[in-house]
C-alpha cells in the first residue's frame, strides 16, 4: 500500500491560486488511479478531481470544474492539485488518495464515483480569508 503525504496548504487571499502536492512512497504510483478530496468544517469528504494511470482519464466535480487542474508525475512519485481563483468556500482540509487501477472502463468509473478505498494522505489545511 502506498504512503501518501500532502503539502502546500496554508492561508491565502480570495482570488489567489494554490498548488497542492502529494508525494507517494513506494514503487507503484504508475499503477494507481489518483484523486483529490476536501473536507470543510462540519461537512463530509468531497471528491474534487481524479486522473488515470496513463493521463487519458480526467474527472472533475461540477462544483470546481473550470478552476481546478489535477496532474501527475510518475517519475517523481508525485501528483498535484492546482486551484485557481480561491474563494472562502474553498476553506477545507485537502486530501490525496490512490487506488489500484484495473481496466480503462473501471478506472473511469472509479474517477466518476470517487469511491476510493486504497491509500489516503493525512491532509493539508487550506484557509481562504482576507
Amino acid at each position: 500500500q502506498l504512503r501518501l503525504v500532502e503539502s502546500g496548504g496554508g492561508l491565502v487571499r480570495p482570488g489567489e491560486s494554490l498548488k497542492l502536492s502529494c508525494v507517494a512512497a513506494g514503487l507503484s504510483l504508475d499503477q494507481h488511479t489518483v484523486a483529490w478530496f476536501r473536507q470543510a468544517p462540519g461537512k463530509g469528504r468531497e471528491g474534487l478531481a481524479c486522473i488515470g494511470t496513463t493521463e487519458t482519464t480526467y474527472y472533475y466535480a461540477q462544483s470546481v470544474k473550470g478552476r481546478v487542474v489535477i496532474s501527475r508525475d510518475n517519475a517523481q512519485s508525485t501528483f498535484y492539485l492546482e486551484i485557481l481563483n480561491l474563494e472562502p468556500e474553498d476553506t477545507a482540509t485537502y486530501y490525496c488518495a490512490a487506488d489500484r487501477r484495473y481496466t480503462d472502463r473501471e478506472e473511469y468509473k472509479l474517477c466518476a464515483s470517487f469511491r476510493f478505498s486504497g491509500s489516503w494522505g493525512q491532509g493539508t489545511r487550506v484557509t481562504v480569508s482576507s
